[in-house]
């Protein structure tokens, strides 16, 4: 059936919706590919969930704004649609989720791991917890993983404990004669534990009245769409341009680490699909800058408490709003986040040509490199970045040597964090003043598989 094109505002055009269909999780149950697991880990897991209904409804309730997207996405690359459970086990959904390893988002990347697939975190945003650009990620790693071990279990498995473990494990058991699929293999309690919570969740979503739950209806249609644009805004600016609290306009773009949206040339906004179309009028209409906060670097001799005085704030507002922790110190010449004084087209300009840097925080350790040791290995050990370690050593290139000394500060003692997760490529974007997208629905093929583009939103 033909879908008329809505008329838009000038210089953005918003696709055709497709019509509703059914309810998200038939679609979902019957996309299940991967063999059931049964046992007694499954049935403490089914148990475990059955007894906190207000644990689940709160996490399916958060999956409603992301759960159509992602299940786009997994069909778009014909991978069984237990996959798209799989944040619940992760994050229960929860986009600001952060373990104690550092892990982050609702697919849990560890920061090194996120950095070398694509996913920036900077003073600005942490891409991790970016819903679309997270989800790419996950997927494509996760369709790596299986290509090398050719079996679904096996690949959620190093998911979760990593590729390397779970390729030592089966050439273990092989070398022993053992089998090598995945209920056959030694492996910590967490990653025993992760299929059989995702074999209950299924389980779950197939049956909920078995366990006397309610999942409710989820519609078979897109929950936001993407909105892309060159212009800094404040949050609360960008929340009120298309009408909706600022608590909901975050659960959409969590991975926005300040006030202001900035620290690229074009960002991505996702707003519910009602919101996109009066949120790029409104800000299409816009002739001054939207921003209230302004660069200010510190000086030689001053202290944060004089700076929060000098623009209105507690030191405690100051600290949190430019992520600096309460021991940490601030060297001179360090450019901080601050209230707007002054013209609104001068703050814009300030953060145009301040360079942000985040606070060191954590404690300092000193590494000496052993043979065989790199740069991105020792980085993953404490949970920090390769560029932070070259730019906390004045180092210029990757390579590191036998006997050096390298100063890391970092929240974690070494190998404290687990070194998972993360691939795939980065979500494309087209320049545009103010473009929101949909999902442009394809043709079912006869395996139930849809396409869809990348810059598709749902929930």
């Amino acid at each position: 059936m033909a879908v008329a094109s809505i008329p838009f505002a000038a210089g953005a055009e918003l696709e055709p919706l497709p019509p509703p269909t059914e309810d998200l999780w038939v679609r979902i149950r019957r996309g299940y590919a991967m063999p059931d697991l049964d046992g007694a880990l499954v049935a403490k897991w089914e148990q475990w969930y059955a007894s906190r209904p207000d644990y689940v409804a709160r996490m399916l309730d958060r999956s409603r704004r992301y759960l159509y997207y992602i299940v786009v996405e997994v069909e778009e690359r014909r991978m069984p649609l237990e996959v798209a459970l799989l944040p619940m086990v992760e994050s229960a959904f929860n986009p600001v989720a952060m373990s104690v390893s550092r892990a982050s988002g609702i697919w849990q990347f560890m920061p090194s791991t996120g950095t070398h697939y694509g996913l920036k975190q900077n003073f600005w945003f942490d891409s991790r917890r970016d819903v679309v650009a997270a989800t790419e990620s996950a997927l494509g790693y996760l369709l790596k993983l299986y290509a090398d071990f050719g079996d679904w279990q096996l690949a959620l498995a190093a998911y979760n404990w990593g590729e390397g473990n779970v390729a030592r494990a089966i050439a273990k058991n092989r070398a022993m004669g053992k089998p090598t699929q995945y209920a056959s293999l030694k492996m910590p309690d967490e990653t025993r534990n992760y299929l059989p919570k995702l074999q209950a969740l299924k389980n779950i979503v197939r049956d909920p009245e078995k366990y006397g739950l309610d999942l409710g209806d989820i519609p078979d249609a897109p929950y936001f769409a993407v909105v892309k644009t060159t212009r800094r805004i404040d949050v609360k600016v960008a929340a009120t341009l298309a009408e909706m609290s600022s608590d909901e306009f975050q659960y959409l773009n969590p991975q926005h680490n300040r006030p202001v949206i900035a620290g690229a040339d074009e960002f991505t906004i996702l707003l519910p699909i009602d919101k996109a179309e009066l949120f790029a009028a409104k800000l299409h209409l816009a002739d001054q800058p939207l921003v209230s906060w302004q660069a200010y670097r510190l000086r030689n001799g001053e202290t944060l408490p004089q700076i929060a005085a000098k623009f209105g704030m507690s030191v405690e507002a100051l600290r949190a709003v430019n992520g600096i922790g309460a021991r940490s110190k601030v060297p001179v010449g360090h450019a901080l986040l601050v209230p707007l004084q002054g013209p609104a087209e001068a703050a814009a300009d300030t953060l145009s040509s301040a360079v942000f840097t985040t606070v060191p925080q954590g404690r300092t350790f000193y590494y000496r490199v052993n043979r065989g040791d790199t740069l991105a290995g020792i980085a993953a050990r404490y949970a920090v970045t390769g560029q932070d370690l070259r730019r906390w050593n004045g180092l210029s290139q990757e390579g590191v040597n036998v006997g050096q000394t390298l100063r890391i500060t970092s929240d974690l003692a070494p190998n404290a964090g687990r070194g998972k997760r993360a691939a795939g490529k980065k979500v494309s974007t087209a320049s545009a003043k103010a473009k929101p997208k949909t999902v442009k629905p394809a043709a079912k093929a006869g395996n139930g598989s849809a396409t869809a583009k990348a810059a598709a939103a749902g929930g």
